[in-house]
């Protein structure tokens, strides 16, 4: 699974001293998106805000799980005036310019694969003139870098958890398609196609050692907590009501 980024380089405390990022969200920072991908590594921070589903990356044809932002194409209900309105932001966005590579280094007369962060200096949250310091002043790394390190880690670790994770759910028959049909109100409906979810029903078939089996590879939370996710769909739809209310009261 490869992040795609316009000019990614690597980052350094010298090159880069006087790097900043603009933390603030909306539409000029592609924010203004209705679904993002999302790793096991951070299921239980997201199910409480968003709904999770699994779709088939249309390139490998690999299982990827998204957060579902929104209905409509580009909407995020959780945009407002330059406010990520929720209590977790999902890795890939909180992440902002920065990404993991790797470089070879050679330990004890052996090569080995070292991760490193790299910066997107295209990207519109890079600035020198505003935001958060990604370096201290003698040097080293600054609290809001640390943090972003944190997250990548947890996106790095999440992809290898989530394609084992998701290739057990498969080798169980767990995994099914789910079509989401909403109405906001009369006239105004989506249906959202091409996801899948997790089989409440063949969960709860699945003989003692199976679920052993997942309760030992750490995937059986997983599965119930992309489950419980669905609810939130409700939530979604409140959001959007709400939202459709206050352009109204505007005009």
């Amino acid at each position: 699974m490869v992040f795609e980024m316009s000019n990614p380089v690597l980052l350094d405390n010298v090159t880069h001293k006087d790097l900043r990022v603009i933390t603030r969200h909306g539409e000029a920072f592609g924010d203004n998106v209705n679904r993002v991908l999302v790793f096991p590594t951070e299921y239980g921070d997201v199910q409480r805000e968003y709904p999770i589903l699994l779709r088939k990356d249309s390139d490998s044809g690999e299982y990827q799980s998204v957060a579902l932002l929104g209905f409509a194409s580009g909407e995020n209900l959780f945009l407002q005036d330059g406010c990520w309105n929720a209590s977790y932001i999902p890795g890939i966005i909180a992440r902002g310019p920065f990404l993991i590579g790797f470089q070879q280094r050679e330990a004890d007369g052996e090569q080995q694969r070292e991760p490193v962060i790299h910066v997107d200096l295209d990207s519109p949250r890079v600035s020198e003139v505003e935001g958060q310091p990604v370096f201290l002043a003698h040097g080293g790394n600054s609290p809001f870098l640390e943090r972003v390190a944190a997250v990548l880690r947890g996106i790095n670790d999440g992809i290898s958890v989530g394609r084992a994770m998701f290739a057990a759910f498969e080798s169980l028959d767990l995994i099914e398609p789910v079509n989401i049909q909403v109405e906001i109100h009369q006239g105004e409906k989506y249906d959202l196609r091409g996801f899948y979810t997790i089989s409440e029903e063949k969960l709860s078939r699945l003989d003692g050692a199976s679920l052993e089996k997942l309760n030992r590879a750490g995937f059986l939370q997983g599965a119930f907590l992309l489950i419980a996710s669905l609810n939130n769909v409700k939530k979604l739809i409140e959001m959007k009501r709400r939202r459709l209310a206050e352009l109204a009261e505007q005009q």
